[in-house]
């Protein structure tokens, strides 16, 4: 029952026409939506983590699901610190016997809202080094958009944190539009591809390989913005 995974299906089959206009309004009006009581502190801890370790170069792995690719990359990287992001307690806390070998150093889980964790990295004048967002939720229905990463009034402030961001999905019209929001935001151009790993780095990376989806990827160096993004 592993390999089966259905392929996104939707009636949208390129970027949304309504993408660039939304995008212009999120730019446009404040997002003031307040932070869940639980942001705070989940956030300095993962701060405290950070520095305790000698805030080296900073990875944030947003929606980091079970965490797997936390460890990934914090092997990839063992220069850099990883904070994998996720709403849910369950999944973070989890237990991991399917990793192998030793646990690297240079990580942390936190339970957050990752809405509000951009905005307190923002806000904090702290910018990740590298930033992946990997096999999102793709909302495929098109009245969805607004419900997409790219879509969501926090994606400005996504964009302005800068570094090296990722994004992989299985659905090639949210890699698409991902792309479009962030060379519209930026101006930086953006590289598309399709994606075949060496090895999957997430539980959704493996089953979708598995069921034979095709796997599509956009990165892109973005500049730091130093002025709050609205």
């Amino acid at each position: 029952m592993f390999a089966n995974s259905r392929p996104v299906t939707s009636p949208q089959a390129g970027p949304h026409d309504k993408l660039a206009e939304l995008l212009d309004r999120h730019c446009g009006a404040p997002f003031r939506k307040p932070l869940a009581a639980y942001s705070a502190p989940a956030f300095d801890a993962a701060m405290a983590a950070w520095r305790a370790a000698g805030a080296a170069p900073l990875i944030i792995d947003a929606g980091c699901g079970v965490g797997e690719s936390t460890l990934h990359l914090a092997t990839q990287y063992p220069d850099h610190f990883v904070i994998g992001v996720d709403q849910s307690a369950s999944r973070i806390t989890r237990g991991k016997d399917w990793w192998d070998g030793e646990w690297p150093e240079n990580f942390a889980w936190v339970r957050a809202d990752l809405v509000d964790f951009w905005r307190q990295l923002h806000d904090a004048g702290i910018a990740p080094a590298r930033h992946y967002i990997l096999y999102p939720n793709p909302w495929p229905k098109i009245g969805q958009l607004a419900r997409r990463w790219h879509g969501h009034p926090v994606f400005p402030t996504v964009a302005a944190l800068g570094g090296i961001i990722e994004c992989r999905s299985n659905w090639p019209v949210y890699i698409d539009e991902f792309a479009f929001a962030l060379t519209r935001l930026t101006g930086v151009p953006v590289d598309l591809q399709a994606w075949v790993p060496e090895a999957p780095m997430t539980p959704f990376e493996r089953k979708y390989l598995a069921s034979g989806h095709p796997l599509y990827r956009c990165a892109a160096n973005l500049p730091r913005v130093s002025t709050r993004a609205q």
